[in-house]
């Protein structure tokens, strides 16, 4: 019985874990979803690049975590590279937290 009770706390706190983390890795891939859709159209300027990913922060409501400032933009070749880098915080219950970097770049 007390194997059993065990088990059920591991799986309930792994649960309570993924439940958690879904909502965050959904939004780090769409975020990589729209700078490859912008990286793709190969905007002219920084500006350009800021303002496509304003607006596709709009469309996209789950796009929180970051702003348009927050790109970094540069140029290798003929291609733009968009990359961004952000930390997100997760409360897991009381003092109890979890902290994920999450960091990406254009295709």
């Amino acid at each position: 019985m007390l194997g059993l009770v065990f088990w059920a706390i591991l799986i309930g706190f792994a649960g309570l874990i993924t439940i958690k983390v879904l909502p965050t890795l959904n939004e780090y891939y769409t975020i990589r979803s729209a700078i490859n859709k912008i990286a793709k159209s190969n905007p002219p300027t920084v500006a350009a690049v800021r303002g496509e990913f304003e607006r596709q922060q709009e469309i996209e409501y789950s796009i929180s975590s970051i702003s348009a400032k927050d790109l970094d933009v540069t140029k290798e070749g003929d291609k733009v590279v968009i990359s961004f880098a952000y930390d997100k915080e997760i409360a897991l219950m009381g003092p109890v937290f979890l902290l994920i970097k999450y960091e990406g770049r254009s295709e």
